[in-house]
C-alpha cells in the first residue's frame, strides 16, 4: 500500500508541475500528460510508476470523453446535422482512412494494420485547433468555423472505429470478417436500442427525481452510474466501454440536465483522461526513435499532407474558395489525441504490433508539434501554397460577418425570470435560462423556453456554455449567495460581459455591486418607489418632477433612501 502511496504521490507531483508548465506556455495539456508518462515510464531513467489500478481508471476517463461528446451531439442534432456530418466530417475521415491505408498496405502491413494506422492519421485535435484558434482570434472565421466542426464531428464518425478494431483482432478470411463485423454492428444496434428505451423511459424519470432533491452529490453520483452502466452494457456485447458512454451520452442529450450532466462529469474526465494519456506516454520507448525515427517523419508528413490536400479538395467542392480551403485543410493537418487512444486499442487488442505501434504514436506525436505551427502560421502558408502574395489578402476579413447572435443568459426561471425571457422572446432576442428547479425547467420548456437544467454559479457549467460569448447575463436567482457567486465568477472571469442582478434589498444590493455586477437593483426599494410614483401620479404632482426624483434615487445608487435608513 506504501509503496502505491509514493507512486501515486510522485505522478501527481510530476504531473501538477507539467500541466503548469505547458498551461503557461499555452500549450495543450494532453501533449503535456503525454510527457509525464514518458518521463515516469519504463524506458526512461529515473523513477518509474507502475500501479495496475491506473489502466483501468484510464479506460474510464475514455468512456466520459465519448460521454461528453454524445452530450453534444443528441439524435435531434446528429439529424438537423446529416449533411454537414455526411459530406464533411465522414468524408474526410472515410476519405483518409482508405488513402492511408491504401498507401501503407502496399508498403506490406497486413490489411488489418492498415486499417487501422489509417483510422488513426484521420483523427485531428480538437483540442490544438480550438485553442490556437482561440488565441488567434479566428475561432469565428470561415476556416475556423469549418475546421472546429469538422475536428469534432471525427469525434463522432470515430465511433465506429470502436466496433470494428476489437473484430480486426482474430485472423479470419474476408468472408468470416465480414461476418464478424455484420454481427458486431448488430450488438451495437442492439445495445443502442436497449439503451435508447432506458433512456426515454427510465433515465429521464430518473433524473427529474434526482434532480427534485437538490444535491449535486446525488446528482454527480447518477450521472457517474449511467455513463458507466452504459459501457458495462455494450462491453458485456463484446463492444468496446468507450462506445457506451457515447450511446449514453447522445441520448441524454435530447434532456433538459445535457449542460448541468457535462459541468458534473467534467472534473472526472478530465483527471482520468490525463491519466489516459500518460498511461499512451508510458508505451512510448524514446530509444526505439533512432531507429525508426525516418519511418516516423514519414509517417507524420503522411498524416499532415494528405489530410489537407484531402480536406482542401472537399471544401472546393463545397464551393469555399481557395484560400479558405487550404486553410482549413491545414487546420485539420494535426494528429489528434483521439488517434492515440484507437492506437492504444489497436495494441491492447494485437491487431498491429508494438514496433509498428511506436512507429504511429511518434508520428502522431510529430504531426501534433508540427501541426500547431502550421495552425499558427495557416493564413501565410495558404496564400503561398495558392500563389498570390501576402499583401492582396491583407484586407480579407478573417471575422465572419453574418456571426450567430450571441444570447442572453438567464440565472433562474421562478416568475421574474420567466417574465424577461418572455419580454426578450416577444423583441425577438436569443436566450438560454438555468434553474435547479425540474418543474420550473419542465414548464419553461413546454412554453417553448430555451430553459435547461443548472445550477448558474456553478463554473463547471458556465465553463461548458461558454459564458464568455454571452451578450448580457442576468441574475434573478432567489438565493443571494448563489447569486453572489456567480457575480464573482463572472466579473473574474468574463470581465467584458455585462450583469443585471436582482436582490432583496439595499444591503445585497450593495454585495452585488461591489463583487462586480453592472447593475442590482432592489426588489423591494424598487417596489416601493413603483408605489410612490403611483402616490405622488394620484397627488396630482407634475410627471416629469416625478421622474425627476425617481430617476435621481436610483442614479445615486439610491442613497437617499440608504442615507434615510442608516440615520434610524
Amino acid at each position: 500500500m506504501m509503496e502505491h502511496l509514493t507512486q501515486i504521490l510522485l505522478l501527481l507531483g510530476v504531473a501538477v508541475a507539467v500541466v503548469l508548465i505547458f498551461q503557461r506556455l499555452r500549450i495543450p495539456t494532453s501533449l503535456g500528460y503525454l510527457l509525464v508518462g514518458v518521463i515516469l515510464g519504463p524506458y526512461t531513467i529515473g523513477p518509474a510508476v507502475y500501479v495496475p489500478e491506473f489502466k483501468t481508471l484510464a479506460e474510464f476517463g475514455v468512456v466520459f470523453l465519448l460521454f461528453t461528446i454524445g452530450l453534444n451531439f443528441s439524435l435531434p442534432q446528429l439529424h438537423a446535422l446529416r449533411h454537414q456530418v455526411l459530406g464533411l466530417g465522414t468524408g474526410q475521415v472515410a476519405f483518409t482512412t482508405a488513402i492511408v491505408g491504401v498507401i501503407v498496405w502496399m508498403i506490406g502491413l497486413p490489411a488489418a494494420a492498415a486499417f487501422v494506422i489509417g483510422a488513426v492519421f484521420a483523427q485531428s485535435s480538437t483540442t490544438i485547433i480550438g485553442s490556437q484558434l482561440t488565441e488567434q482570434g479566428e475561432e469565428n472565421s470561415h476556416h475556423g468555423r469549418f475546421g472546429l466542426a469538422m475536428s469534432v464531428f471525427q469525434d463522432i464518425t470515430a465511433v465506429p472505429f470502436l466496433v470494428i478494431i476489437p473484430v480486426l483482432s482474430i485472423p479470419m478470411s474476408i468472408d468470416v470478417l465480414a461476418g464478424a463485423l455484420g454481427w458486431a454492428f448488430t450488438k451495437a444496434g442492439i445495445a443502442f436500442a436497449l439503451l435508447f428505451i432506458a433512456g426515454r423511459w427510465l433515465l429521464h424519470p430518473l433524473f427529474h427525481i434526482v434532480a427534485e432533491r437538490r444535491s449535486a452529490e446525488v446528482f454527480t453520483l447518477a450521472v457517474l452510474l449511467v455513463a458507466l452502466l452504459a459501457a458495462w452494457i455494450t462491453s458485456n456485447f463484446g463492444l468496446s466501454l468507450a462506445f457506451g458512454g457515447f450511446l449514453a451520452g447522445m441520448i441524454l442529450g435530447e434532456t433538459e440536465f445535457r449542460h448541468q450532466m457535462q459541468s458534473s462529469i467534467r472534473p472526472f474526465r478530465d483527471v482520468l483522461l490525463g491519466l489516459f494519456f500518460v498511461g499512451i506516454g508510458m508505451r512510448f520507448d524514446p530509444a526505439a526513435i533512432p531507429p525508426i525515427w525516418h519511418w516516423a517523419i514519414l509517417g507524420a508528413l503522411l498524416i499532415m499532407v494528405s489530410k489537407t490536400l484531402i480536406v482542401a479538395a472537399m471544401m472546393r467542392k463545397n464551393g469555399a474558395d481557395a484560400l479558405v480551403a487550404w486553410r482549413t485543410g491545414l487546420l485539420l493537418a494535426v494528429g489528434g489525441e483521439f488517434g492515440l487512444a484507437l492506437l492504444v486499442i489497436a495494441l491492447d487488442f494485437g491487431v498491429i504490433d508494438m514496433r509498428l505501434g511506436q512507429i504511429a504514436m511518434t508520428s502522431v506525436l510529430f504531426s501534433m508539434i508540427i501541426g500547431a505551427l502550421l495552425i499558427r502560421f495557416n493564413r501565410t502558408i495558404a496564400t503561398w501554397l495558392i500563389g498570390i502574395r501576402h499583401s492582396d489578402v491583407q484586407g480579407i476579413p478573417d471575422k465572419l460577418s453574418d456571426a450567430p447572435e450571441q444570447q442572453v443568459l438567464i440565472g433562474g426561471y421562478g416568475r421574474v425570470g420567466h417574465t424577461i425571457a418572455v419580454l426578450l422572446q416577444s423583441s425577438g432576442v436569443p436566450f438560454v435560462a438555468f434553474d435547479t428547479d425540474p418543474k420550473l425547467v419542465a414548464q419553461g420548456r413546454t412554453e417553448g423556453h430555451a430553459v435547461s437544467y443548472g445550477d448558474i454559479s456553478d463554473p463547471e457549467l458556465l465553463a461548458a456554455i461558454h459564458v464568455e460569448r454571452a451578450s448580457l447575463v442576468i441574475i434573478v436567482v432567489d438565493h443571494s449567495t448563489t447569486a453572489l457567486r456567480a457575480i464573482s465568477f463572472l466579473r473574474k472571469n468574463c470581465p467584458h460581459v455585462p450583469i443585471i442582478a436582482r436582490a432583496r434589498d439595499l444591503e445585497t444590493s450593495a454585495s452585488f455591486l461591489d463583487a462586480g455586477a453592472t447593475h442590482a437593483h432592489p426588489e423591494a426599494i424598487e417596489a416601493s418607489l413603483y408605489l410612490g410614483e403611483t402616490a405622488l401620479k394620484i397627488l396630482n404632482i407634475p410627471e416629469k418632477d416625478i421622474d425627476l426624483v425617481v430617476q435621481s434615487v436610483r442614479d445615486w445608487g439610491y442613497k437617499p433612501i440608504l442615507n434615510k435608513e442608516q440615520g434610524k
